[in-house]
């Protein structure tokens, strides 16, 4: 036994062996570099799908949500026998076609009675379409600015002089949105620029066609106030 053992100490290693050695190191070697950038590569390959995925989720922002709104208003005026009253209701529904750009409209009624003692001179009915188109930039956290264009379009009648009336408009009105949360946002807005014409056709005689423009921010040059101020609430679905 001690013979055999002396025997395989001394025994040389031949060129032979030592290539076949060297071969077979190698080889295990890159084969275990192999799987392992492979195995890298798959991590690598996950992770970058996993960040394009949310790189693409925060893009699309509220691309794809819904929100309704809606001008409801009510006035009465009243002085000694005389009265007159005045109300409004435009829902508006519209969704986001992009993370910053949303589209809608509104369709509503406008209705006035004017009464003279007992005596009835005016009972209005106008039946409203608004289609609009909103473009939004981000302040700072959930407060946005956003630039409106709106297209209001107006059919209209008094019941007592059976008279009709039109009218076709653009509006432009910039405004601030704040996103309290996810379903509910406070805006106002104001219209700095209206352009369009209006038609008013008698029970008897000719028809008569104005244009109006007005590009003043002001009701007027003396008062120096925002012309139609409004405010109000957005809720998204």
């Amino acid at each position: 036994m001690k013979e055999k053992r002396n025997y395989l100490l001394s025994k040389k290693i031949s060129n032979n062996d030592l290539c076949q050695f060297l071969s077979d190191f190698m080889l295990i070697n890159l084969s275990y570099n192999f799987k392992t950038k492979t195995k890298m590569k798959k991590l690598f390959l996950l992770a970058g799908f996993a960040l394009m995925s949310l790189t693409a989720n925060a893009q699309e922002g509220l691309k794809g949500a819904w929100w309704a709104a809606g001008q409801v208003s009510f006035s009465s005026d009243k002085a000694g026998d005389d009265k007159s009253t005045s109300n409004m209701i435009l829902p508006i529904v519209g969704t986001f076609i992009s993370p910053s750009v949303t589209v809608g409209a509104g369709v509503g009624v406008i209705s006035g009675k004017t009464e003279v003692g007992s005596v009835t001179t005016s009972e209005t009915s106008t039946f409203v379409v608004k289609p609009l188109v909103r473009k939004y930039w981000n302040i700072k956290g959930g407060l946005f600015f956003y630039g409106q264009a709106a297209l209001p379009v107006t059919f209209g009648k008094d019941k007592v002089a059976d008279s009709k009336t039109s009218s076709f408009s653009l509006e432009l009105a910039p405004g601030f949105d704040y996103f309290v949360n996810k379903w509910l946002t406070v805006e106002t807005s104001f219209t700095i620029f209206n352009v369009g014409t209006s038609t008013f056709t008698p029970d008897s005689g000719d028809k008569t066609t104005s244009f109006d423009f007005n590009a003043n921010p002001m009701n007027s040059i003396g008062d120096r106030q925002l012309g139609s101020l409004q405010v109000g609430v957005k809720f998204l679905f």
